[in-house]
């Protein structure tokens, strides 16, 4: 197994240590993304990044781009590795630090690093995705992603694009950072290999990508002579996960194997399966691993562009109006795709729509599934990070996304036109009358008999002139019959129209793993040397001194075959027929039939002795023994054949002549046909009374068909009285569900009105749950409690705040124990005033399930006490300073 790299250094760079994981020049470069609190981040992780690792380390950071950067002189004082702020056209080198320079995006390029101006306004700008995204470019599995410290999501589309081409992506421990915003939104994204503090990567880097390349180099020979090792691990996450990645390239398997056994530092597939036996929660990982979740929103643009501009427009033209326009998109991964159908159909039907001088009508539908869960519930959400600006235009964004915090969640308006759902496209019933179906990168993962039965069943899923959309390395070009390219360099394709010569479509069966095809996985591992060779003995003595036998149903199917049986099975003519009697040759049929029927009445071994069978012109003895199997489980209620080849009876000496002086006396032959006569006499008895068997179970099923159509003619009286009540519960479901409709346009108009309410009181506003954990807040809280949107859930203890308040938590407690409201006056540390009240939250049954927080801005109101304060004592020292004066004048008088 080897792995591809490409060519991202100089001819003869710098050798690397004993301990370095890369050999000659594929070397890999780690990309260091760092935003706020991130120069600290930075000096821990080259603290203890070793010089001579024979990586590259280039380092992005958000930088003022006013200012010149310090960043590489500050860096070099923590390293023993060159740290060097890239220049234009630089090419990268191991053992070498690069740092971005300020107000540039950064690029990787064939080794050599570009800069370039930045073309989004400061405060937009994602320069961490965008070097990470060229990054898996360039360098596929040799491309390793580490976040730190940040504000903002930036980093974590670009980490998801290394991920898919198999690089490797590590976090900083949010809790180490400081800010936690980026980190935590790569983590959230489930994109992570590890999560450490920044000090602690470097080990785990190493240790990770050496332990990969030694799986690459070192029994290589072994793996080779095992292949088995991979079928195990497909076998196991079958059994354990449910998944069956049998239909998946052999090549992407070995691949996603190779990054968890480097992550473990295994050396061989044979060892990592026997690690993935004793760790459920290891082959979760890797089934997620190979769930490969390659997706962007419009990727590859050229394409979207020749959809709308080639495809739909004739598409369009051919529907009536106000029909749904149906889409599928099979492994639709995290949603991006689906959305950017959405978006562009929309687009392409409101153009048609006002073309046509009228609004409304016409809608779209788009189902998108994917065989991962947790894939799906993230495309439910539709909440995606700031990134997806660089794919989506500003136009789209405003339309169809509503910024909330550092993320863009999709608008309602989208969202409802997608359906997501689970689904295997493999083994699950696929979607019909569709007018688009966009399976984009999945076939190239699968095997070559999996495509050629996808693609018939996409052409049955298609509309009459639908339109397939593929990846840009996929083809329907196969299926000549089935699909006429429109664009074949944007991989769209035509339904053809059916045909009598149309390809059947075959609907596979899903695999319902058992208890025994586990343990057979499982066990079918060596686990020691002694083991191993027990298996090689046992297969050397049943190849070479076993008989031929084949494994065969009660009808006669063949299910196995061991050892050379052609002497005795051939292919019978015409259509292939895998039977035994219709492959067994001259002189083994009736036998055959005969001692089959005896094995199964009686569930003994049948044994015919001396069968003369005809093979390629000459004659034969065989003894053939027919055994009913009843273990294991498994095999109950299957018989096995064997055949064994015993020598002809030698012939008597000649006996004196016969009276007529012609034909000799052959008792050898004699005994002979006596034998075969006894057989046909058998075989006709045998056949004689299967037919009077058959002749009465025929008489007892014509009885039981007349007494079922009499039942069938009642129960279709009975369907026809369902069908009208059905119709009319129909009716009621169509009734309610409009009632529902107008239910949840209704809920959200007021959750609308609320929402606008509380912004409109400029009060801050915090929900809690009776745990105390946040679930709902208003944006002026931001002001006050540092809370961003993925906090809620979150304890209220465990967030950062400005008040001076340290008996809040109390305070709520004691609320939700009494029931009684509480009010306080507390101060920020930054002096403004607050006036917070506590109430309990009741809900419409009565029931008490939280507390609301306001705040009441009053620094105002208690800046003008103070003046009053301050004012009253100058004037009650004024007066007891006259007061003071008078007296004194008093005395003085007197």
């Amino acid at each position: 197994m080897t792995r591809r790299a490409k060519q991202s250094g100089p001819a003869n760079p710098p050798s690397a240590s004993p301990e370095s994981p890369v050999p000659g020049d594929a070397f890999p470069v780690v990309g260091l993304g760092a935003s706020a609190g991130g120069l600290e981040a930075l000096e821990q992780f080259l603290d203890h990044a070793p010089a001579d690792s024979g990586m590259a380390f280039v380092v992005v950071q958000h930088l003022d781009p006013t200012h010149k950067g310090a960043l590489p002189e500050l860096l070099q004082r923590r390293t023993r590795m060159q740290v060097s702020q890239v220049e234009e056209g630089m090419r990268v080198e191991p053992n070498r630090v690069y740092v971005i320079p300020p107000n540039r995006d950064l690029f990787l390029e064939g080794g050599t690093l570009r800069l370039l101006e930045p073309a989004e306004p400061r405060g937009l700008r994602l320069p961490i995705d965008s070097f990470f995204r060229s990054l898996a470019r360039d360098l596929e599995e040799r491309a390793i992603g580490v976040i730190l410290s940040g504000m903002g999501s930036d980093g974590t589309l670009g980490l998801r694009a290394i991920k898919e081409n198999a690089g490797l992506t590590l976090v900083q421990d949010p809790g180490s950072a400081k800010y936690d915003s980026m980190p935590r939104s790569a983590i959230d994204a489930g994109i992570a290999d590890f999560v450490a503090p920044a000090q602690e990567l470097p080990v785990k880097l190493l240790a990770s990508f050496h332990g990969t390349l030694v799986a690459e180099v070192e029994d290589q020979e072994a793996e080779r002579k095992s292949p088995s090792a991979l079928e195990k691990i497909v076998a196991l996450l079958r059994a354990r996960t449910g998944r069956d990645f049998a239909p998946y390239k052999r090549s992407t398997i070995s691949r996603r194997v190779e990054r968890r056994m480097g992550i473990h530092q295994l050396r061989t597939i044979a060892r990592y399966a026997d690690f993935l036996h004793d760790n459920p929660q290891e082959l979760a990982l890797l089934s997620r691993e190979l769930l490969i979740g390659v997706t962007s929103f419009f990727r590859d643009p050229k394409a979207f562009a020749a959809l709308r501009e080639k495809a739909l427009p004739a598409l369009l033209a051919s529907r009536p109006a106000g029909r749904v326009f149906r889409v599928w998109v099979p492994a639709c991964a995290t949603g991006e795709e689906a959305y950017s159908l959405a978006m562009l159909l929309k687009e392409a039907l409101e153009e048609r729509q006002a073309a046509a001088g009228r609004s409304g009508g016409d809608r779209v539908q788009v189902f998108a599934t994917d065989l991962d869960p947790d894939a799906v519930a993230r495309a439910r959400q539709g909440a995606y990070p700031e990134g997806i600006a660089a794919d989506v235009s500003p136009e789209r964004l405003r339309r169809f996304f509503v910024k909330e915090g550092g993320a863009y969640r999709v608008a309602k308006e989208l969202r409802d036109t997608v359906v997501f759902a689970p689904h295997n496209v493999i083994t699950d019933p696929p979607f019909t009358k569709l007018d688009l179906l966009s399976c984009r990168n999945l076939l190239i993962y699968l095997t070559a008999d999996v495509q050629k039965k996808l693609l018939p069943l996409f052409h049955y899923s298609l509309n009459p002139e639908g339109i397939l959309f593929l990846g840009s390395a996929e083809t329907a070009g196969g299926f000549p019959d089935l699909f006429s390219p429109i664009d074949p360099q944007a991989k769209l394709y035509r339904r053809r129209p059916s045909s009598a010569a149309a390809r059947a479509v075959e609907f596979p069966s899903s695999y319902a793993p058992s208890e025994d095809d586990e343990l057979g996985a499982v066990r079918g591992a060596p686990r020691s040397p002694g083991a191993g060779l027990q298996e090689l003995v046992d297969g050397v003595l049943l190849r070479e001194f076993g008989p031929p036998c084949v494994l065969v149903d009660e009808r006669g199917d063949l299910l196995y075959v061991h050892g050379r049986t052609g002497k005795y099975l051939e292919p019978a003519a015409g259509k292939a027929n895998l039977n035994l009697f219709a492959m067994a040759r001259e002189g083994l049929r009736h036998p055959l039939w005969s001692a089959v029927q005896k094995a199964q009445e009686g569930q003994e071994p049948v044994r015919c002795k001396g069968l003369r069978v005809k093979t390629n012109g000459t004659h034969q003895r065989v003894d053939v023994t027919v055994k009913p199997l009843g273990e294991p489980q498994a095999l109950r209620g299957l018989l096995l054949v064997l055949f064994e080849e015993v020598a002809a009876p030698r012939r008597r000496s000649r006996s004196r002549p016969a009276p007529s002086g012609g034909v000799e006396a052959l008792p050898g032959r004699v005994e002979e046909l006596e034998r075969e006569l006894q057989q046909s006499r058998e075989y006709l008895q045998t056949t004689q009374e299967e037919m009077q068997t058959s002749q009465e179970e025929l008489k007892s099923a014509n009885e039981e068909l007349q007494s079922t159509n009499e039942e069938l003619q009642s129960t279709n009286e009975e369907l026809t009285t369902s069908k009208e009540e059905m119709q009319s519960l129909n009716e009621e479901l169509l009734s309610v569900n409009t009632e529902m409709q107008a239910k949840i346009e209704e809920l959200s108009r007021t959750s609308n009105d609320m929402k606008n309410l509380l912004n409109s009181t400029d009060i801050a506003t915090l929900f809690l749950d009776n745990d105390l954990n946040v679930r709902r807040f208003t944006g002026q809280t931001t002001r006050i409690i540092k809370l961003i949107p993925s906090d809620v859930g979150r304890p209220i203890t465990d967030i950062v705040s400005d008040l001076s308040y340290p008996g809040l938590a109390d305070d709520v407690r004691d609320v939700l124990e009494t029931l009684a409201f509480q009010e306080r006056e507390v101060a920020t540390v930054d002096g403004r005033w607050f006036q917070v009240r506590i109430l309990p939250y009741r809900t419409y049954e009565n029931r008490i399930d939280g507390v609301v927080l306001t705040f009441s801005d009053i620094t105002v109101a208690k800046q003008l006490e103070q003046a009053l304060r301050d004012a009253q004592q100058a004037a009650q020292q004024r007066i007891e300073t006259l007061e003071s004066a008078v007296t004194t004048k008093g005395e003085g008088r007197s």
